[in-house]
């Protein structure tokens, strides 16, 4: 059977907060669009610092403060610099994580991709048999399932030469698939696309807030809706442009 809910995710990433990189001007215009959305939750899927120092960590905690959703962040490869993998679970959480939604019909797992010091990326046997478990009890209760994770599984177009993939890439994706996901969040590439292999949409955001980007890209955010039948997926650039990524029939039982 169907489960009838709305749920309204905001998908965020690659803040970036430094001195030189960070576009303050830009996350405020952000903070200001994404309450008055007024979601049920902001995923930040890393790299929230640029260096991973303390200090930057301290200043994107008080910005993150800002948003009036609740907020969950996993941690991307350059919040994993200095020991910021250390501050992060101080000043801002758990790096890996599971939450659930309206009755626990929905079930979202926060994955830490990050080696310290690493620009690549890896999940790990450990993790990736924690995040197989949880699968396994979503499918058997058949919930909705969302995995978020800083690092792309998929190469996304527009990047130039594909570089800090998961090194564990096809393990990981073939878990995934044959667990049923519906939906792969992630970031680090600054580049919002979205893939659909078999059931699972794979959804990339580009850069909330930096001034790192390729081309012609503008910073922007995802908006992800849910409801009993349908997914509908939004990229919402800040420079007033909104465009629909995809209208998706949901998997339902």
């Amino acid at each position: 059977m169907g489960f009838d809910f709305m749920v309204l995710i905001v998908h965020i990433s690659d803040l970036h907060l430094s001195h030189s990189d960070f576009n303050e001007n830009m996350f405020l215009k952000a903070v200001d669009e994404i309450n008055d959305l007024n979601p049920d939750m902001i995923i930040l899927t890393g790299d929230l610092t640029d260096h991973g120092y303390y200090s930057e960590f301290l200043q994107i905690k008080d910005f993150l403060k800002m948003f009036n959703s609740s907020l969950f962040a996993i941690p991307g490869n350059h919040d994993a610099k200095n020991i910021g993998y250390k501050t992060f679970e101080e000043l801002i959480g758990d790096r890996s994580w599971k939450l659930t939604k309206d009755d626990e019909n929905l079930v979202m797992l926060g994955l830490d991709s990050t080696t310290p010091d690493l620009s690549q990326g890896n999940i790990g046997r450990l993790q990736q048999a924690w995040m197989e478990n949880e699968l396994n009890n979503c499918m058997v209760d058949n919930k909705f399932s969302i995995v978020a994770m800083h690092h792309h599984i998929i190469p996304i177009p527009g990047t130039g030469r594909e570089r800090n993939i998961l090194t564990d890439a096809g393990d990981i994706l073939q878990s995934l698939i044959s667990h049923e996901v519906d939906i792969v969040i992630g970031g680090h590439k600054h580049v919002p696309h979205l893939w659909q292999m078999d059931h699972t949409l794979f959804v990339n955001a580009g850069s909330l807030s930096s001034y790192k980007l390729r081309g012609k890209e503008t910073n922007s955010y995802n908006i992800i809706q849910i409801s009993e039948n349908n997914i509908e997926i939004y990229l919402n650039k800040l420079d007033g442009n909104k465009i629909l990524l995809g209208n998706f029939k949901r998997n339902v039982i």
